[in-house]
């Protein structure tokens, strides 16, 4: 207002429409800018759909804030984070230590909600299938490859399972999610670590009828497509499309199913490092929980990051640090409902703190 105020006396002094006409173009021209600050994110299919909803939610009731974010995978996210070409990226990996080192601005992870890996399956009139800890390993493995397997049908009493093939659905892409499956069989499975082992891309036995597809949509979209197949996808995409998922023995025994208490007593033993990112005075929030102890914890559960970079412009900075704060207040909210892990507390805490350090 104190600059319209200046221009118009400026005219009056001079006459000049000239004039008025350019001053006011400028403040159009800058306030346009400020309406069109943007966030540009990539990675993480995992957590995809919440982020979505927060994201569009928070672009509603922001002014001069528009948020975009491409899902294709951590990897990929990891990727575009370390060449600069994002404004943020999303792992359910986390990064690793050699990551970390190269990224210039500096790196900070945030967990920002929490999963569950679920196995879904495609068997036609089986509404319930019980796997046990020694059984779902094999099958990702190859060495398990017919439904009516002994082991699956001795879990399963009363349950007509098929004489058929198990086809077994893993993702094509360098995955979060892959990585949070292979480092859970990894820790409960000595054979399947050294045969397969943790990682994003892992490399999966030939043995066994074995289909690829792209991100947790990919995954889920293929399982339902194909008869008689079974794949790991987020607990979140199964809900989203009514998939059945199967049962799964925990580390004390029991056979637990996937959802908002089991996945928060999954994640209750898990703690966090007492340490700095290596190379850093940024808190290090990387945190496992691969093989839950809990009665009564779902099996596979994992936090998912959030990756932003500590030194930023001022603007970017400030949109940054309040979107964080809606997605670890009023973001919460939504997450159990969308088959997500809400934060514990303590966890929002540390967010918040390590999230100050953006600047």
């Amino acid at each position: 207002m104190k600059l319209f105020a200046t221009t118009i006396a400026m005219a009056k002094n001079t006459k000049s429409v000239v004039l008025v006409s350019a001053l006011i173009g400028a403040m159009s021209a800058a306030s346009v800018a400020h309406a069109d600050l943007k966030l540009n994110g990539s990675g993480a299919s995992f957590p995809a759909p919440i982020y979505n909803k927060w994201f569009k939610d928070y672009s509603k009731i922001t002014d001069g804030v528009r948020i975009d974010y491409q899902s294709k995978g951590s990897g990929a996210g990891i990727r575009d984070f370390i060449n600069e070409t994002v404004d943020f990226a999303a792992s359910d990996a986390a990064m690793k230590d050699k990551e970390i080192a190269q990224v210039k601005r500096g790196a900070i992870l945030l967990p920002m909600t929490a999963g569950e890996v679920v196995l879904s399956y495609n068997l036609d009139g089986v509404e319930e299938l019980k796997l046990p800890r020694d059984v779902y390993p094999a099958i990702f493995m190859g060495e398990i490859t017919q439904w009516n397997d002994p082991k699956i049908v001795a879990a399963n009493p009363g349950v007509k399972l098929p004489d058929s093939k198990i086809t077994v659905v893993v993702r094509s892409d360098s995955s979060g999610t892959s990585y949070v499956y292979t480092n859970h069989l990894s820790a409960i499975s000595p054979e399947f670590k050294a045969a397969v082992g943790a990682a994003k891309s892992p490399n999966w036995p030939t043995t066994g009828t074995l289909v690829k597809a792209p991100k947790n949509d990919g995954v889920t979209a293929t399982i339902k497509q194909t008869p008689g197949s079974i794949g790991y996808i987020e607990y979140g995409f199964a809900k989203l499309t009514k998939m059945p998922t199967a049962i799964l023995q925990n580390q004390k025994g029991k056979f637990i199913a996937a959802g908002g208490e089991t996945g928060a007593a999954a994640l209750a033993t898990t703690t966090f490092p007492d340490a700095n990112l290596p190379g850093s005075d940024v808190p290090d929030l990387r945190a496992w929980a691969t093989d839950p102890a809990g009665d009564n914890a779902y099996p596979i559960a994992s936090f998912t990051w959030l990756l932003v970079y500590k030194d930023q412009d001022d603007a970017k900075a400030e949109a940054m640090k309040n979107l964080i704060e809606y997605m670890v207040t009023t973001g919460q909210e939504s997450a159990e409902s969308m088959g997500y892990i809400p934060l514990p507390a303590n966890v929002v805490e540390k967010v918040r703190n390590a999230s100050k350090m953006i600047k």
